[in-house]
């Protein structure tokens, strides 16, 4: 039998404070779940904080992404079957997206360090009917995104920043979310921002934020998306609002979310600095245990100009390590382990695509040899250390 491990080191942890609690409480003391205060001091806040005008709350990160892109596809009236870049290393929620919108995912390889999209193989997979690109700040780490956006203004091309698993970090002194025209961040469980279930659209633009408003909410007409619209002594814009207000001018969905989870977010955003900082030492901490060990692993790359919220810490072995051993290894040991969002060798994607990692380089030394480990504020240097003990124990057996 198997002895239990002396440590359980997570990838994620949830921490619930004064802030979170005090804002749950006055939501069921005011008995209002629908879309409220809360929700829109959460948006209002979040929005801010990555210098943008417009955040639009809902139920995941994954429908944030399918709605901006909806929202981006009526805007700009592009056709079934477009084509919309992604890299060939993500959550698959990023390129499943592209096809729940009827449009076409063209993959672009990776960078070997970061791991995010290459803008230098970005042009080669341009064509006639290449309408937008995903970058996707990856594990925390923004996209290199100047060439990236040099390269989209020349072809035409819309951006939707997939920031998912990266908030608040810069880019040139500029934060996530902010690029685009749009982007989406995730909130649920083991992210940086944990409300259980959660996900906000960014962006400046008043179209696609109202767009993305209706479509959530099953392309409701914007003049009523909340039950406070209708609270009005202008006698003209109510008859108008009660004419309208079950109307519905798109296809849509029903991916609203409630005050509670505002509320959690609310509450989570007292205290991000404190997590952000928290996290950069722990990866800091870990990356310095761990360089003896660099002939054989790849540690986090943090580029010039760029900061790192280390939502995960990656790793890609290297010089003859077998992945397999290591990561069994880290988990009999009690350290959780991820692959590294291995894409395109999923089944579905096998089946869809057919056989295509070999025209993806980086991306398939990627999926064969990458994986993650936790950084996140809960981890002490106890914990640190053993998880280093633990490597040590594997590369002296």
């Amino acid at each position: 039998m198997l002895e239990e491990p002396r440590r359980q080191i997570t990838l994620g942890c949830l921490n619930i404070g004064p802030a979170e609690k005090r804002n749950v409480n006055d939501v069921l003391d005011n008995n209002r779940l629908s879309y409220g205060r809360y929700s829109k001091a959460f948006e209002q806040e979040f929005a801010r904080l990555h210098q943008v005008r417009h955040a639009i709350l809902m139920n995941s990160g994954t429908s944030a992404l399918q709605v901006a892109l909806a929202a981006l596809k009526e805007q700009y009236k592009w056709q079934d079957g477009d084509e919309v870049l992604v890299p060939a290393v993500t959550f698959i929620a990023t390129s499943n997206i592209i096809m729940m919108n009827r449009l076409t995912p063209v993959f672009v390889d990776v960078d070997p360090r970061t791991y995010n999209l290459d803008p230098t193989k970005m042009e080669s997979n341009i064509t006639s009917r290449t309408r937008a690109v995903i970058p996707v700040h990856l594990c925390g780490l923004p996209c290199d995104m100047d060439p990236i956006l040099e390269i989209a203004r020349r072809h035409g091309l819309r951006i939707l920043e997939d920031s998912c698993e990266t908030m608040f970090s810069r880019y040139r002194g500029k934060p996530v979310g902010s690029f685009g025209d749009a982007a989406a961040f995730s909130t649920y469980v083991a992210h940086l921002i944990v409300t259980g279930v959660g996900g906000l659209v960014t962006t400046d633009s008043d179209d696609l934020a109202t767009k993305c408003r209706s479509l959530m909410a099953h392309g409701r007409d914007a003049i009523y998306l909340s039950i406070d619209d209708d609270d009005t002594n202008d006698e003209a814009k109510l008859r108008a609002i009660v004419e309208r207000r079950f109307s519905f001018q798109r296809l849509g969905f029903s991916y609203r979310v409630t005050e509670m989870e505002a509320a959690l977010g609310l509450g989570q955003l007292e205290g991000k600095d404190r997590m952000l900082a928290k996290r950069g030492e722990n990866a800091t901490y870990l990356t310095k245990g761990l360089r003896r060990f660099e002939e054989f692993l790849q540690l986090p790359h943090v580029p010039d100009g760029s900061e790192h919220a280390f939502m995960m810490y990656a790793i890609v072995v290297r010089g003859g390590c077998d992945r397999e051993k290591l990561v069994n290894h880290l988990e009999r040991n009690g350290v959780e382990t991820r692959y590294l969002l291995p894409l395109l060798t999923q089944p579905v994607y096998r089946r869809l695509f057919g056989n295509i990692i070999d025209q993806y380089p980086v991306a398939k030394m990627v999926h064969e040899n990458g994986f993650y480990i936790g950084c996140h504020q809960d981890l002490t240097a106890a914990d640190m250390d053993y998880v280093v003990e633990v490597i040590d124990g594997f590369f002296r057996a």
